[in-house]
């Protein structure tokens, strides 16, 4: 199925994965939901043993940077978080048996410029979905991590360094 592309099994590899909510309705819109949903999605990760290098969760997607040894494994971990996420908003709405989420995609990345590109597109997510017009306001994001490790102008330097120009068009609109 186009959801479950086939992965062949090269190692060790970091992804880009994207998740959206059905026909990208705003299922979690509340600062307790994204909370949960944010660590939700880290407790996944850590879990599964999967490093983590950049997150985004937003009201109806969300982005992760994860290292995999098998790309199999992103189904598994995303499931647990998809299921309990839409049980929740199912039970709040009360709609069962609604579908919350549509599908995920994952690109490997296949270069440090990719990597570093891919991080700053992570981080500016919610200013280019117009949540907000700073990143230190939305606090749903690994941006906060970052600055506190690396500092502003080490992130000055990344999106200098790494530019969007049109990355992110037609998978993220």
């Amino acid at each position: 199925p186009l959801h479950r592309p086939p992965h062949l099994d090269l190692g060790s590899v970091w992804y880009i994965i994207t998740a959206a909510t059905y026909e990208h309705q705003h299922h979690f819109q509340e600062a307790n939901e994204l909370t949960a949903l944010t660590q939700r999605l880290l407790q996944e990760t850590a879990s599964g043993g999967f490093p983590v290098s950049g997150w985004v969760v937003l009201p109806n997607h969300y982005h992760l940077l994860v290292k995999l040894e098998h790309p199999k494994d992103i189904g598994a971990f995303l499931g647990r978080v998809h299921g309990r996420s839409s049980r929740y908003a199912n039970l709040r709405d009360d709609t069962p048996g609604r579908q919350v989420w549509y599908r995920y995609n994952d690109r490997k990345v296949r270069s440090e410029r990719h990597f570093w590109t891919c991080l700053h597109y992570i981080m500016i997510n919610p200013v280019k979905h117009r949540h907000v017009e700073d990143l230190s306001h939305w606090p749903w994001s690994c941006f906060h991590e970052v600055l506190a490790e690396r500092g502003q102008s080490w992130i000055d330097d990344l999106q200098w360094e790494y530019p969007l120009l049109d990355f992110g068009k037609g998978w993220d609109d």
